[in-house]
This record gives structure tokens, sequence and C-alpha cells, in this order.
């Protein structure tokens, strides 16, 4: 569908109105008990509305989302605020209480997208070429790492990718509508099997004796931590966040430079002042995780990191053109690929190692949904296990930015 030559609204504090009702909305009905909400985000889910309805916006011209400023004001600022309170609030000790399938899971999940997307390349380069071919900001393999970075980690490491490898417009609005629907796709499956969860345990003579003292935990750990946040504590978050976001542009702002001198620097990126905001947000985020600034997510710093996700997430979503898929519905068979592979590979551990069904459904969604929907898989098996889908989620926001840098290296050595 042609775009108009200008869009009905270009005022960009109307558009964020807009995307802030549209999240409003979406959030006040998944949350209704009311039984028509209650069937329709059964069948649909929450974020998928969040990409989606703001895209209606730009395929229908009421919004020119590549015109518009609001993406670059949430990605420059939010994101890295986002990634800092997340991965400020992982506990190491707790992940490892986990036990040590929980991680296996998790890590496979994490390798099963990092040679994933190189392998549906390599795949369709044999089969159909074209499909994964392009040069320059539209090179099909640009737009795989976007989704890279959406399967380790979530939104916001998609925003990473999008950024650090410079990709095109067009390939973006095709990818990020195949990492959708082929995510939630997957997510549905995973929701399918949690509901079957202990007929597939004794099949697989899985150990769950683990899971029901993990329950106990978590719920000692919140009733023992958790407590109602002040104006104090709200602003120490923002203080935080926003604080190490200006040193990480402060620092970004004299590497990049240094670095563009340095052909070889320039192939990774080196050069680029959002690689730079990105790494050291996340670097320092982690690096407190150690200390006792930790101790923030008491009082809802995830929370605040979340509602930054949800504004990046639909701000992504007004560059996306549903119409851009019909061009190409040949990117839908490299993104099942992609999953296919991912998902077996889970499915051969968890069988090797007897990992229960909770893990391999949290380890896997930890990595393709991240903070937004791995809680969503958690508490399908028991409300007081959505924290750990947080906390391994959390850790693909730590590992995410360099893992799906990695596969977008490799994606870039073996495309055609």
């Amino acid at each position: 569908m042609a775009q108009p030559h200008e869009a009905l609204i270009t005022n960009d504090a109307v558009v964020m109105g807009m995307l802030a009702v549209i999240l409003g909305v979406i959030f006040k009905t998944a949350h209704s008990q009311h039984r028509f909400w209650q069937k329709f985000y059964k069948y649909v889910p929450a974020l998928l509305l969040c990409y989606f309805l703001p895209s209606l916006l730009n395929t229908f011209g009421i919004v020119d989302g590549h015109s518009s400023n609001v993406y670059y004001v949430a990605s420059r600022f939010l994101l890295p605020a986002c990634l800092i309170l997340l991965t400020i609030s992982i506990d190491l000790r707790a992940i490892i209480n986990l036990g040590p399938k929980a991680l296996i899971m998790f890590l496979t999940g994490t390798v099963g997208i990092v040679i994933g997307g190189p392998l549906a390349i390599l795949v369709m380069s044999a089969i159909y070429p074209e499909a994964v071919g392009g040069h320059g900001p539209d090179a099909v393999w640009r737009g795989m790492t976007t989704i890279a970075g959406s399967w380790i980690g979530g939104g916001a490491n998609q925003a990473s990718m999008k950024e650090m490898f410079e990709v095109g417009g067009d390939i973006f609005s095709a990818m990020v509508t195949v990492d959708v629907i082929v995510a939630n796709l997957w997510m549905a499956v995973l929701l399918l099997m949690a509901g079957n969860h202990k007929a597939i345990d004794a099949k697989t003579g899985a150990d769950t004796t683990a899971i029901e003292d993990l329950k106990k935990r978590v719920e000692a750990y919140h009733a023992e931590h958790a407590r109602m946040p002040t104006l104090n504590d709200y602003m120490t978050i923002i203080a935080i966040a926003f604080g190490i976001t200006g040193f990480a542009h402060f620092c970004g702002d004299l590497l990049a430079p240094y670095f563009d001198q340095f052909a070889w620097a320039q192939e990774y990126s080196l050069n680029s002042k959002f690689f730079w905001l990105i790494v050291i947000s996340t670097t320092i985020g982690i690096s407190l995780s150690f200390t006792r600034v930790r101790h923030i997510e008491a009082f809802g710093a995830s929370k605040v990191a979340s509602s930054f996700l949800y504004i990046l997430v639909a701000s992504i979503g007004l560059h996306m053109n549903i119409t851009a898929i019909l061009d190409s519905p040949l990117y839908f068979v490299v993104g099942a690929i992609w999953m296919l592979t991912h998902a077996s590979l889970m499915l051969i551990v968890a069988k090797l190692i007897k990992a229960p069904l909770f893990y391999m459904a949290v380890g896997s969604q930890a990595n393709v949904g991240g903070a937004a929907s791995a809680p969503v898989v958690a508490s399908a098996f028991h409300p007081s296990l959505a924290p750990v889908g947080v906390l391994l989620a959390v850790l693909g926001y730590g590992v995410g930015t360099y893992m799906a840098y990695i596969c977008g290296l490799i994606m870039q050595s073996v495309a055609p």
C-alpha cells in the first residue's frame, strides 16, 4: 500500500500521545476480567498488538514512522535506561540456585538462535539465493540481525541491532513482521505444552522436585524484599538510569570518532556512537548488579524499565508496514527455519539431560520473547514462577547485546 506524500499527523507530541493511549488501552483490556477480553487475549498476545496497532498508523498514512523522531528519542534515551535497569536487577546467585539444567536450557536457547540465523541463510542460499540476498542497508542479513537481537533478549536488543548494523527501513519492516508472527507462534506452542507439562515430564522421566522447591524459594524471596515504592525510590531509579545513560552518551561521543580512523574498526561498528551507548550501558548495569545498587529492584526498577520498553516497542511498530511482507513471503520461510533450529536444539538437549519442560519453555522464551513474555510462559506452569521468567529474561538482556552482535557478524560472513 503506497504511503501518501505527507502523513495526516506530523506533530511528534501528538504521535507520542497516541502511542501512550494505545499502550494504555492494550494493558487495560489485557488485564480485564471481562470474558470477551480474556478470550481475545488467549489467542492474541498483547505484545503483538503493541507492534501491530502502531504499525496501522504507518501503513495507512496517519503517521510517517520514518520521519517521526519518536523512535529516535526512545532508542537513544529510553532504550539504554531500560537496559541499565534490567541488567542491574540480575541476581546471578539466584540464577545459579535454579540449578544447572535451567542455565543449560537458557544457554542452549541462545546458541540455537546464534547458529539458527546463519543456518537459515545457508539453507535458503542453496534453495533460493535471491531470498537472502540484497546489498547495502536493505541486505537481508542486516534485517535478520534485528531478529537475532529480538530473539536473544527482546525488543531492546532488537533496536540495538537495528542501529549497530544500520538496517534499512524496508527490510526492517519485513523482518519485524516475521519476528513478531514467528515468535508468537512458537510462544503459542510453548503455552500449549505448558498445559500438558505433567504428562510430558512423566513421559520424558524429568525430575520435577526442584520445581517445587523453586516455587517456595521464589515466593519467600519476594515476600521478604518487595515493598511499596515511594517518590524517593522512583527518583533514585530515574537518577541511576538516566545518569548512566548520559555517561554512556558522553563516552560514545569520544570513542566513536577515535575508532572512525581505523578501517578494521568500522567493520565491527566500533565507530558507531550507538554501539558504544548500548555496550557501555549494558556493561555498567551488569557491573552494578554485584553491588548494593541492585536492590532498587525491590521497589520496582524492572517495572519502570518495562514501561520504557513498551514505549520503545510501540515506536518500533511505527516503522512497520504490514504490507511489506506480501512482497517477500519467503522471509517467513527463513524465519521458520531459524525458529525450527532453535526449537529442535532445545527439545533435543532437554531430552538428553532430562530437564523439566518448565526449564525448556522458560529458557526458550527468555531468549525469544524476553522480559515481556517469559513471565507469561512461566506463570502458565504456576503463578509464583513468573518472576523466574523475568530473572532468566533479564539474563537474556545481559548477554543479548553481545551474542546477537556475534550472530550478526556470522550472518554477514555467510550471506551470498
